[in-house]
Order: structure tokens, then sequence, then C-alpha cells
């Protein structure tokens, strides 16, 4: 059973996770109105804690400004604006596209306590070998196994904008994230962070991509308990993620709630001067 409502998860999603901690690695951040501009490695993000009441003319007027400052004030190649199902005004998606930017598929925002999560998972042993759950740890070996990781998850996601390996071994190293894969004859199947969110009750699990020919045999659910039981050794309340369709029946299983929604907006340099 859960603690707190779904209300008060969102709440706390609100309250915790958006604006500030989004920003906590970025390599530089403009503010823009209520918005907050950063620019990280793998191209530019956009995130508020809310838009103060804007809508309308000025509304439109915020959108052409932000995109001005990424196509004018930086060399970035596409930013996202992270949108959430419950933001006013209601017309925002319409807005941004009418400005260029283009939808991605929506996700969920699943919240729920990390001890829900942190539950033995059996795995069968697969055609091709024992399925093996294991955490990436600094060492010789950990830029191949970060770059096989990115290679899979590249495979599923194929968006381009994710993490470099340079970046996610900086992670690695200063312990800011903890990257784990499932492995099956040495070959990455499945991978995932773990990221805890300094100064909150949170951490958030992401990346969560297995490989099509190894779904459905539990992989999926042992890497997100792996990863929870070591958030509760952190001393993480809570774990947050974004999902498609496809993971939220199994985070639902485990006892997360859907609180929210979010729609990535992106914005693409289509050639210098656009």
């Amino acid at each position: 059973m859960f603690a707190v409502t779904p209300d008060d998860l969102l709440a706390a999603y609100d309250d915790q996770l958006r604006t500030d901690a989004e920003m906590a690695r970025a390599i530089e951040v403009t503010r823009v109105g209520p918005l907050l501009c950063a620019i990280f490695d793998h191209g530019g993000f956009v995130s508020y804690r809310d838009l103060g009441g804007i809508d309308g003319d000025e509304l439109d007027g915020l959108i052409e400004r932000v995109v001005a400052h990424y196509r004018e004030d930086t060399d970035v190649d596409s930013f996202e604006w992270k949108s959430r199902g419950h933001d006013l005004p209601a017309d925002l998606g319409e807005r941004l596209v009418a400005h260029g930017l283009v939808a991605e598929p929506v996700e969920t925002v699943m919240i729920g306590e990390a001890s829900l999560l942190a539950v033995d998972v059996p795995l069968e042993e697969t055609p091709d070998g024992p399925v093996v759950v294991r955490r990436i740890v600094p060492g010789p070996s950990a830029a191949d196994d970060v770059s096989r990781m990115l290679e899979a998850q590249e495979s599923v996601f194929g968006t381009g904008r994710g993490p470099s390996v340079a970046s996610s071994l900086a992670e690695l190293e200063s312990d800011a994230s903890e990257l784990w894969i499932a492995e099956v004859g040495g070959r990455v199947v499945s991978g995932g962070r773990l990221t805890p969110v300094e100064g909150t009750e949170f951490a958030g699990v992401w990346g969560g991509s297995t490989l099509p020919g190894f779904r459905g045999r539990g992989i999926y659910r042992a890497l997100v308990s792996a990863r929870a039981s070591s958030a509760l050794d952190r001393g993480v309340r809570f774990i947050h993620s974004d999902c498609t369709d496809m993971s939220r029946p199994i985070l639902e299983r485990s006892g997360l709630r859907a609180v929210t929604t979010t729609t990535p907006y992106v914005w693409t340099r289509q050639a210098r001067g656009v």
C-alpha cells in the first residue's frame, strides 16, 4: 500500500524534481522568463516549475525568445522543451508546434516507493546462455562496458540525443549515476541508469532498453529491481521514471503509480542561420 496519495506524489515531483534538479549537470543555464534553458553535452533542454499563468500572445513571445536563444546564442543542433500533461495552458503543445517544434511520443511519469521495486526477480536461462545483471564499476573495462550499453540503447531508442561515452564515464566516476547492464553470452541486451537527485527523496531510473529478441523474460524488471535495491542502500525513498507504454505495465505491477504524462517537443537546427 502507498503511504501517500497520487496527488502527494505529483506535488513532490513538481516541488523536488523540476527546474534546478534537472539542471544539475548542465554545461550552461540561461533563464528566459520562468524557463531554465540549459545546454548539455547532447543538446539543449528547457524546463520550468510552471509557466506562471503566461498564455496567449505572451506565451508565443516566450517560445519565440527560447527558439531565438538556441538558434542565435548557442551551437546546439537541437533542444527539447519538456512539457508535462498537467501544465497550463492546455494549448501549450499546439503553440510549440506552431513555432517549429516537433512532438515526440508521450511518456507516463511513474513514481513509487523504492521498497516496492526491490524484489527478487527470477531469470531463466536464455537459448544464448544465462542472464547476468551487474553494475558497471570504474576501472579498465568501464569504457568498453559503457560503450556497449549505449550502443544497445541507441539501437532501441534511435534518437541520437543520448549521452556520450565520455559524459557517461564522467557520471560513473563521480558517482553521479550508477550504470547497470544485463548481459547474455557477453552481449549487452539491456541497460539503464540509476540517478539519485541530490537534495531530494528521489532517484530516477532511466534508459531501460531491452533488445527486442530478449523481451518478455523479466530482464527489464530485474534491472529495475537491482537499481531500486541500490537506491534503498543510498537512503532514497522514491523512484521516478518517464516510461513508454511497453514499460509502464511492468512498473505498475511493481507498485509505481502514474502521476502525469510528459511530452518532449524538439526543435532541430536545419542549417546554420535557420
